[in-house]
Formats: C-alpha cells, sequence, structure tokens
C-alpha cells in the first residue's frame, strides 16, 4: 500500500503491504465472510442476498480490509521497520569508523524479544570493536616510538663517523652503539612476530619429557656475563632433577625474559634468587630480586604490551618481554603472577602442571 524512501540511505525501499497484498487480503476475508450465509443460508439465499446488496457487501469489506492491512503495517513499522532502520544506521556508522555508537534498548524489561537481544547484542560488540581498535591505535604508537628511538640513534651515530678527523676510540664507540641499536631493532621485531604468532595461535605448544632444573641451571649460565659485570649475587635454590611435559622452547623463552628482567632492574652489588620446588602436580619457579620493585598501579599493568614501570631503564628493553613471558605460561596452561614492593624489589612465580592433561604420570 505505501511505499516509503529510507531517508538515510536511498538504497532501501520499505513496503509495508503492497496492492497485490491487499487484494489476497480481501478476497479472504470475503469469502470467509461468505462461507456462513453459504453454509446455513444456502447458495440459492446467499446470491440472492448478494444481487440486492453486492456493492454494500463489497465496499464493507474493503474498509475492513483497509483496516486490517493499515494496523498491519503500524504494528510491522513500529515492532520490526523502526528499530531495524536504527540497527542499520548504527551499523553503517560503525563500518565508517564510528566505534562511540549506542542503541538504546526496545525494551526495558528483562523478559526480551529477538529485537532487542540483537540490540544488547550490538552494543557488545561496538564496545569490543572499539577496545580493540584502542588497543591497536596504542600499540602502533608504540611501534612507532620503540622504532624510532633507536634509528634516530643510529642515523645520528652514522653522521658522526662521517667526519675524517674523528679518533678511533670514538668511532669505535659510535658503532658500538649503532651495533647496540640494531640489536635492539632486531630484538624489537622478533618479539613483536613472536607475539602475534602467540595470539593468534600459529605458534602451538610441543610438549616433551624434560629435565626443567637443567634448564634453568643452563639459562641462569647463559646469563652470567651480564651478573657477573654488575657485580649481583646469584643464588640458585633450585632441586637436583624435576621432569616435567611441556615445551623446552617456549619455556626457554620465559627464564630467560624474567632472569635478564631480574638483573637489568638490580642495582650493582644487589642479588637475584632463582628458586624452584615441586609436588606430584605442580612445578613452581619464581625469579626473585633486591631491585626497585614497582608500585600497586604498575603491576596492574606489568604484563601488558610495551608497557614499562619503570622508564629508568627504557633503553634497556622494549616493554614486550613479560607480556610474551605471560602469553608463554598461559598456552601451557600454567600461571604467571608478580609481587613487589617499591624500593623492596620484585618476585615473578610461574607455576606449571607437571603433567599436561591426558597424560597421567607417564612422563
Amino acid at each position: 500500500m505505501r511505499r516509503e524512501e529510507n531517508p538515510w540511505d536511498g538504497r532501501v525501499k520499505i513496503r509495508y503491504f503492497s496492492w497485490a497484498e491487499y487484494i489476497g487480503v480481501l478476497f479472504a476475508f470475503g469469502g470467509l465472510a461468505s462461507l456462513p450465509g453459504i453454509l446455513y443460508g444456502g447458495w440459492e439465499n446467499f446470491t440472492g442476498s448478494l444481487k440486492h446488496y453486492g456493492l454494500w457487501y463489497l465496499l464493507y469489506w474493503i474498509l475492513i480490509t483497509f483496516a486490517f492491512c493499515a494496523m498491519t503495517a503500524y504494528q510491522k513499522h513500529q515492532v520490526f521497520d523502526r528499530p531495524m532502520r536504527q540497527l542499520s544506521k548504527a551499523t553503517e556508522r560503525v563500518a565508517s569508523g564510528d566505534f562511540s555508537v549506542y542503541l538504546e534498548p526496545v525494551q526495558k524489561t528483562v523478559r526480551l524479544d529477538y529485537i532487542s537481544a540483537i540490540f544488547q547484542d550490538f552494543n557488545k560488540m561496538v564496545a569490543e570493536l572499539g577496545s580493540i581498535e584502542t588497543m591497536k591505535n596504542d600499540f602502533i604508537a608504540n611501534v612507532s616510538h620503540e622504532i624510532k628511538t633507536p634509528l634516530s640513534v643510529i642515523r645520528n651515530y652514522t653522521e658522526l663517523l662521517k667526519d675524517p678527523d674523528l679518533h678511533p676510540d670514538k668511532r669505535a664507540e659510535y658503532i658500538d652503539s649503532i651495533l647496540s641499536s640494531t640489536d635492539r631493532l632486531s630484538a624489537l621485531v622478533t618479539n613483536i612476530l613472536k607475539l602475534n604468532k602467540l595470539e593468534s595461535r600459529q605458534i602451538l605448544p610441543k610438549p616433551e619429557p624434560f629435565d626443567l632444573c637443567r634448564q634453568l641451571s643452563d639459562c641462569a649460565l647463559h646469563l652470567e656475563t651480564l651478573w657477573e659485570e654488575k657485580n649481583i649475587r646469584l643464588e640458585a635454590e633450585i632441586e637436583d632433577r624435576a621432569l616435567i611435559f611441556s615445551d623446552p622452547d617456549m619455556l626457554e623463552l620465559v627464564w630467560n625474559n624474567l632472569l635478564s628482567n631480574a638483573l637489568k632492574f638490580t642495582e650493582p652489588g644487589g642479588s637475584v634468587t632463582l628458586r624452584q620446588t615441586s609436588d606430584a602436580d605442580t612445578v613452581t619457579v619464581t625469579v626473585s630480586d633486591s631491585g626497585c620493585g614497582m608500585g600497586e598501579e604498575t603491576m596492574k599493568h606489568i604484563f601488558e604490551k610495551f608497557y614499562q614501570g619503570d622508564t629508568s631503564h627504557a633503553q634497556a628493553g622494549n616493554g614486550l618481554g613479560l607480556a610474551l613471558a605471560y602469553r608463554v605460561v598461559d598456552q601451557l596452561n600454567g600461571t604467571l603472577t608478580v609481587s613487589s614492593r617499591l624500593g623492596k624489589g620484585s618476585a615473578f612465580t610461574v607455576r606449571l602442571p607437571v603433567h599436561p592433561e591426558g597424560h597421567g604420570n607417564g612422563i
């Protein structure tokens, strides 16, 4: 009956009722109304009445059909068409990058119809998309900042190296700084790729039985030069042997990050403790230090990408190590927690299952 163009999108044409539907309803109503007369009054009486009152009969049912179609169209507009217009307009805004859209619920009661449930799900979806967009923008900003700093160092020292009268000692110093910055860039790219693969589940654990104590000792010895240079006392309190069924390559990444972090934030002459215990089901590894520690707010964000609570050590890392370690431990069905106090040092604790599900005690 009525054809209306959507005022905000010319693609949409809305028919509340077509003429074909109207005529069909008219014949249906007329036929149904005629049945009692035919059944109880006989065909002859019905056709006789139709000759005298046929025009009024037809006009009556034309008006009834119009009223019925108008009422149905109004209900369709209120219950379905108007909410769908709101949803379509909101979807168009989201598609253009506006994640501040919010749809008011159609119903205020606890019992919802499908339209109201769709509105609720849409609002949740937009909130999640907005959160993802914010994270993406923060990630790009952080990556840009982390890349820009070493690139600036490389450029500046390269310019200085052009000086033909530069003293050999200075030249060697500048070359070392360039190499250090390129190593930092390489580590940044490597960690970003690893994080991306972990979060998209492209890297899956390949568990196998191995001696965790041996791995912890090897990781600590690998960093021996670092703790000797800073005159840091490294104390190891680990068992002679602890067999677990897990991914040794992924765990090596965790221990290297935790130990190097502890050494980085511990002042010369301080101490770092590597402690390991185990029972029948769980192995626990704690890396603690006597460093600067951190406050409550820092601990809330310490496992986030690019977060660096102590900016005085920003040049020594890129804020991805702990985020990487956290996601590795999570994939291995373990937990990584932190406890710390400002000026009193920090302790990172990893708890891992000795036997993954389905492997029992048969290591």
